[in-house]
């Protein structure tokens, strides 16, 4: 029988046999003989090194910088070269570390008790999955019966990560991942990435040092966290810039949530044990952070809004979980206040930690961060649908989005083409920089184009391999519409409320705002609906639009420019939420959303005095038409005068195809000119 060698043994003996020293060199001056000065500088950042190192992991950082020192006098320490590693290992270029353990188990393989856990687990970070498993298994055997109950089980969790890291490195998923650039990342840490839906503005949060306060945390000396964003142009993202306070403060302040529209801001401050705190946009100034009623004495970490504003999913370890962080569910009711948070259920929480969470502009989509779910190690991202009442399965979404190491906070635009994360690259700006991933379709298949390429000299057609171009993925359900709400006369920003209502069920399903200094709104519609929108400022008549969107409408952008008309005695209002039966003058339930808005109006106007009026296409007879809006005109009427409207102050007219507002020659045009409007007579 062939004897296995395995990869180290035959490595130890290249590097023994081969005529290198294997020598482990302590840090003793006679060692260094003529190199007294040297020594002494690197035998003090060696200490200063051991001092943080003892501090534990927070302090890794710092001890690496002195050991990097230290290292560069003395390679071939043994002790030196495994605390390199480990630091490596628990902090930042992960991959970095294998070099150095391995350098420190050559020298000497009995160095630390916990040496082949580490190679272990700095080949799993590499992708070397068959070495990473060798060495787990190979530490796993040198356990005491004590210790292979306390950490048997990690060490078999990173075993099966590595068997799933296999099996996901065999089928990556089709994406592009480029780094966002110099004017959002640094030599600094920049990590938790939050987008509007559109795609237009992103808030991140950097540890860089320009922060707020400017001061370092005692804690691992690196500088507090501040939030910062950035606007998206033509050209790119503009230079990230710091708000100040009030939404940041001297100490750590950190993203967490985002509204679609940016309007609300989540953001982490750690106090009371980590707290979730809410920031609103008025203008361009941000209200001071309010703590939100769902924190505990527990840990409350990363949140989400749903489309609507009106759920709010967030993280927590408090009691009564199913171990860790879970995800929780609360909603909020008509007065503005979120319910008793619910636990999302098994599906999603698992008995360890569930972390990042975000939902999707579709309503319905989930992605979050676990370390319980089947991932490649540490945290990995997954997704999960709430479909007929319940959470499917989750899914890992990945590699090369998934890696080994901890994935999280990770968000995507309402598109679903593009997400962002942040991670730790070779090529990134130094620490965690912020990548955008560019999500692609099924790989387009390779076909024989032979069409009209003859040449005058062959007599046979040239045959060539044409391979189909990349196409993004465009399947998302959802539909923003999004512009600049003005006044009509003066084109002035108006700061107005924006109502969304499920026409089917006259249910008003979200409230938004739109930017009292810019007026921009943007909403997210997930598709499957037939929506009311209505934008209501004081002062001004409301305005309403209609889409309806069927349930197979994937994704797209809808630029609306909304100027609403002041109330004054001719202005007229187009009522888009008011149906009738086809050919009939009977009102359809899902008008009455409409109508009540009318009859508000004027009830708190109780002068005002309207026309309302019918319009039809030009299909059919004058005659028709003018009858049949006539009759629609007045079923309006007959309803305003049913909600105690007083039947003088209402008239109606039908003008059938007499007063068209679009071109009557396309069906877009002519379904524009089949509406109801009113007019204000008299004030």
């Amino acid at each position: 029988m062939k004897k296995y060698i395995s990869p180290i043994c035959l490595f130890i003996a290249l590097f023994v046999f081969g005529g290198v020293s294997a020598q482990n060199v302590e840090f003793i001056k006679s060692n260094f003989p003529g190199k007294e000065k040297e020594f002494k500088e690197a035998k003090n950042n060696y200490k200063q090194g051991n001092k943080y190192f003892d501090m534990g992991r927070g302090m890794y950082r710092t001890a690496l910088e002195l050991f990097l020192k230290a290292n560069s006098f003395n390679p071939s320490c043994a002790d030196l070269n495994y605390k390199i590693g480990k630091c490596y290992v628990n902090t930042i270029q992960k991959t970095t570390a294998i070099q150095y353990l391995e350098k420190a188990y050559l020298l000497n393989p009995s160095v630390a008790p916990d040496i082949k856990y580490l190679m272990g687990q700095a080949y799993h970070l590499n992708l070397e999955f068959d070495k990473a498993i060798q060495f787990l298994q190979e530490y796993k055997a040198t356990l005491s019966p004590d210790m292979l109950a306390q950490v048997g089980p990690d060490i078999e969790k990173r075993i099966n990560a590595c068997n799933v890291g296999k099996e996901l490195v065999k089928k990556p998923v089709r994406v592009f991942i480029d780094n966002l650039g110099s004017n959002i990342n640094t030599i600094y840490p920049e990590y938790s990435p939050l987008i509007t839906a559109d795609e237009s503005q992103i808030f991140f949060t950097s540890r860089r040092d320009n922060t707020t306060g400017g001061k370092l945390d005692e804690n691992d000396l690196q500088y507090y966290e501040d939030i910062y964003f950035s606007d998206k142009t033509g050209s790119g993202w503009t230079k990230a810039t710091n708000p100040k306070k009030p939404l940041n403060s001297d100490k750590h302040d950190a993203t967490v949530g985002l509204s679609p529209d940016g309007q609300t801001l989540l953001i982490y401050k750690g106090t009371n044990g980590g707290d979730i705190f809410e920031c609103k946009l008025k203008g361009d100034q941000w209200s001071s952070p309010s703590k939100l009623k769902l924190n505990t004495k527990y840990h409350e970490s990363s949140a989400t809004f749903s489309f609507d504003g009106r759920t709010m999913y967030f993280v927590s370890d408090r009691p009564g979980g199913y171990g860790g962080g879970d995800i929780y569910i609360t909603k909020k009711d008509d007065k503005g206040r979120w319910s008793t948070p619910v636990n999302a259920g098994p599906v999603i929480n698992t008995p360890e930690n569930e972390e990042g969470v975000f939902m999707q502009s579709d309503g319905k989509t989930l992605y979050f961060s676990s370390q319980g779910h089947k991932g490649m190690g540490g945290f990995d991202i997954f997704k999960s649908s709430f479909e007929n009442g319940q959470w499917t399965e989750p899914v890992n979404i990945g590699y090369p989005i998934n890696t080994p190491d901890d994935d999280v906070f990770f968000s995507i635009a309402a598109s679903g083409i593009h997400g962002y994360y942040s991670s730790v690259k070779p090529e990134g700006y130094g620490a965690q920089d912020i990548y955008e991933i560019t999500f692609l379709g099924a790989e387009k298949p390779v076909i024989n184009n032979t069409e009209d390429n003859l040449l005058a000299s062959q007599t046979q057609p040239v045959s060539e391999t044409v391979i189909e171009p990349v196409v993004a993925i465009l399947d998302n359900q959802v539909t923003l519409l999004k512009g600049i709400i003005s006044d009509e006369i003066n084109l002035a920003p108006v700061g107005a409320v924006i109502e969304i209502t499920d026409n089917d069920k006259n249910e008003i399903i979200s409230s938004f705002e739109s930017n009292s200094k810019t007026g921009k709104y943007l909403v997210s519609l997930p598709s499957g609906k037939n929506y009311g929108i209505a934008v209501k400022a004081e002062g001004y008549l409301f305005h309403s639009e209609n889409l309806n969107i069927p349930p197979s409408t994937t994704y797209r952008e809808i630029n609306k420019d909304i100027k609403l008309k002041k109330v004054e005695v001719g202005s007229t209002i187009v009522l888009n939420n008011i149906f009738f039966d086809f050919n009939k003058a009977t009102i359809r339930p899902e008008s009455t959303s409409e109508l009540d808005r009318l009859v508000k109006l004027l009830t708190d106007l109780p002068t005002l005095k309207i026309e309302i009026s019918g319009h039809t296409d030009n299909i059919g007879a004058s005659a028709y038409n003018k009858k049949l809006s006539e009759q629609r005109a007045k079923s309006v009427v007959d309803y305003l005068v049913g909600k105690s409207i007083a039947a003088d102050r209402l008239t109606f007219v039908g003008y059938g195809f007499d007063k068209p507002i679009a071109t009557n020659d396309t069906e877009e045009g002519r379904q524009m000119n089949r509406r109801t409007e009113f007019k204000i007579l008299s004030k």
